[in-house]
């Protein structure tokens, strides 16, 4: 009798990154033992990146936590499931009841775009809430880029992406995807995609102040001062409009206006904005010339051009420059992808727009940008006291370690020891939930149902994927999507209830709307009736199956027979090809008036203010980001494959600045800025122009209370605790992160 475990294999999409790529895992009882691509997935095609490869340790973890914790006497233990909720319903509901909605902060952070019960859940709980009191992570990463799509298009998600395998010429600035892999731009082995690129005679431009992999592989790397991403741009404008080379193509009529753009950034000549972006004038008049000379082109621009004081501007003149050469929504340009669980599309038309500043944070007053305040401002809303209203009593976080991702974790730090309640849902008792009264636990990625319904809005080829859990549930645990619908009901006021309720809840109003809607295949049918056809073993499988269905490739519930629903796409486990890009427009139009709007009056508004840039000349040393290729933020340092050799807290310093300033390679140097200050080693290397210092996002990890044994070895530094929160983009709320000034100086502390 053998007694070897049988092993099996199982599909499953990563989601570890934007890239979602197909892997094929291998199964021993219970525990992935490795991971391979997926070589039949019809969008990664077998692609795999270290993280990954990594996929089985990811999930195995030891520190992940597999029972609820509960505060009791001061502490955290553990406690069932039923004490868990009871805990959350007890500690929630009198400060709703006794304060209001609003004090009640939410944070949510990255990783709950990568998984189904991130996407479907949240949404629920804040509108039951109904709190104003919502901070995520995308004010310390891409809201720019939906303020500057919901000012230009009417909504802000609708943000077009490079169409990378047809272009013949592709300008990155303040992206580096050959180590993110991708964002904001949903791209299986995009390095691959650059490659291929090259070798069909493409030309790639890389603007960056660093020389990053990506750089390195590009025909023209522009070393930019860091922060004058918008000037640069402004000025690749005005070239375009002083030479007579805009040609908007089909995009003519519905575009409204050009002239008013073109008076606009009149004041952004290459000569004024070469100083300040210390970029040869020449340089940024090829950049334009050679753009629009391309057949076909897409500027693309990520994080290093958001966080920065300019962000929505800077990411409105991406779209303004595809927009100038006719290159958005056609193909081997920027195109708007169409995803399986989109709404049904509507008639081009007017649509209601898009609105900054419905309500503001109470202490600084920040406008909230797509229904949230800046992250950056969350301590404040929670240790200060005004007289606009009650402060952030009581907290919940989803999948977010604000207290390691924004500026000045101290405070924050103090901050959330000081609230009245706090829930964490998170399967790590990091820097941030150590805090919780109550902490929630989701299973590993395996024991998970996945589909991507953010990342496929922004996919290079429409597709559609779905894997079930390729592990059973472990007994004890509690399904991720079982934790947020319980999250709802407690917070709420209907604690108790079966959390089936929730799915059913919006599986209802979902038809309900449907049905009134004239342009809906479910138009005058009944939706009790459309909601007793809905397949799926669970409740977020029927809401998937309803979505697929109501979506632009759905069977219409019957009305398209050919069309997806939740049956046939698991009857292809490596996915359905939905085709390339396409032309979209009108159709992602919700302006006022139904067309691109492209100087819209808050963009306007800013300008003076850059037009202030121009005569800004920074002195001594900035600081900027970086991103290793095997981490995601500070998701993945307690997991030793992902660690070590490049993937280390360094300062990344040039050697004049070096020699300057009498740094040593490896030696420790001291970091301060207006938030604080922090000793890191330093690594000489000229990847970094001069006049620049670079450490990456996400370290920290060593705060006492965390069980992240790992990470606990080689801490690192929190490169956010350098910044006191204060710097931010106006429009957006984003955090500056990059371009700050800073001092360093050799110091004799260990490290």
């Amino acid at each position: 009798m053998s007694t070897t475990t049988d092993s099996r294999t199982a599909l499953r999409i990563c989601p570890l990154c934007e890239a979602t790529c197909g892997l094929t895992l291998t199964i021993e009882g219970t525990r992935v033992t490795s991971a391979r691509g997926d070589h039949d997935d019809v969008f990664s095609q077998g692609f795999i990146c270290p993280k990954g490869a990594s996929f089985g340790a990811a999930d195995s973890d030891p520190d992940r936590l597999r029972t609820p914790l509960v505060r009791r006497d001061g502490e955290l233990r553990e406690a069932t499931w039923e004490e868990a909720f009871d805990a959350v319903a007890a500690g929630l509901r009198p400060v709703v009841e006794r304060y209001g909605p609003h004090s009640v902060g939410a944070v949510l952070g990255n990783p709950n775009v990568h998984t189904m019960a991130g996407a479907l859940y949240p949404p629920v709980l804040l509108a039951g809430l109904g709190t104003h009191s919502l901070f995520t992570a995308s004010t310390v990463d891409q809201m720019p880029k939906h303020v500057s799509s919901g000012l230009l298009y009417g909504d802000a998600l609708a943000i077009p992406v490079p169409d990378l395998d047809h272009t013949d010429h592709l300008l990155l600035i303040g992206a580096n995807p050959l180590e993110s892999n991708g964002s904001l731009c949903t791209a299986p082995d995009f390095p691959g995609k650059l490659k291929a690129l090259k070798a069909r005679g493409g030309t790639l431009t890389v603007i960056d102040p660093r020389r990053t992999r990506t750089a390195k592989l590009a025909d023209r790397h522009v070393a930019i001062r860091p922060g004058t991403d918008a000037l640069l741009l402004a000025a690749m404008a005005y070239v375009l409009f002083d030479e007579r080379l805009t040609d908007l193509g089909d995009l003519r009529d519905l575009v409204q206006g050009l002239d008013e753009l073109a008076e606009a950034v009149r004041d952004f000549t290459p000569d004024k904005a070469a100083e300040a972006c210390d970029v040869d004038a020449d340089t940024i008049r090829a950049l334009a010339r050679e753009l629009a000379a391309a057949p076909t082109a897409a500027v693309y621009g990520r994080i290093g051009s958001c966080t920065v004081p300019h962000g929505t501007l800077a990411s409105w003149l991406v779209d303004v420059l595809n927009i100038l050469t006719g290159n958005l929504d056609r193909p081997g340009g920027a195109l708007f992808p169409q995803a399986a669980t989109d709404r049904t599309p509507r008639p081009a038309g007017p649509g209601r727009g898009f609105a900054l500043g419905r309500w503001h944070s109470r202490v600084s007053r920040h406008p909230e940008a797509k229904g949230e305040l800046p992250i950056a401002a969350l301590a404040e809303e929670i240790d200060t006291a005004t007289a606009e209203g009650e402060p952030i009593r009581a907290l919940i976080a989803i999948a977010a370690n604000p207290v390691l991702s924004t500026p000045d974790g101290d405070r924050l730090d103090k901050a959330l020891d000081s609230l009245d309640f706090m829930v964490s849902v998170d399967p790590y008792l990091n820097e941030t939930s150590r805090h919780a009264h109550v902490v929630l636990p989701p299973p590993p990625p395996s024991q998970s149902p996945h589909h991507d319904f953010a990342f496929n809005t922004l996919a290079v080829r429409n597709q559609v994927r779905y894997t079930r859990a390729a592990v059973p549930l472990e007994p004890g645990r509690m399904a991720e999507t079982e934790i947020l619908a319980r999250l709802v009901l407690a917070a709420t006021g209907i604690h108790g209830a079966d959390p089936a309720a929730v799915d059913d809840l919006v599986i209802g109003q979902t038809l309900g709307k449907a049905v009134k809607e004239p342009h809906s295949p479910a138009h005058g049918r009944d939706p009790r009736e459309l909601a007793a056809t809905l397949t799926g073993e669970t409740g977020p499988e029927r809401r998937l199956d309803m979505m697929l269905r109501l979506g632009p490739y759905g069977d219409g519930f019957g009305a398209r027979p050919e069309g997806l629903t939740l049956e046939k796409l698991l009857a292809h486990p490596h996915g359905i090809d939905l085709g390339p890009l396409k032309p979209r427009l009108p159709g992602p139009l919700r302006t006022r008036s139904g067309l691109v709007e492209l100087l819209p009056g808050p963009l306007a508004d800013d300008l003076p203010r850059l037009r202030e840039a121009l005569r800004r000349r920074p002195e001594g040393l900035v600081l900027v980001g970086r991103r290793h290729l095997r981490s995601n933020n500070s998701w993945m340092h307690n997991i030793p494959a992902l660690t070590g050799g490049t993937n280390r807290c360094t300062l990344h310093i040039h050697p004049d600045d070096a020699e300057r300033l009498g740094v040593t390679d490896g030696a420790p140097v001291r970091v301060k800025g207006a938030g604080g200050e922090v000793v890191a080693p330093a690594e000489i290397t000229d990847s970094v122009r001069r006049g620049v210092v670079s450490l990456p996002h996400g370290w920290g990890h060593d705060r006492p209370g965390t069980r992240l044994t790992h990470a606990a070895e080689n801490p690192g530094v929190n490169v956010n605790q350098l910044l006191d929160g204060t710097l931010l983009d106006p429009l957006s709320g984003t955090a500056v992160l990059n371009g700050v000034p800073i001092d360093i100086a050799p110091t004799s502390t260990p490290l």
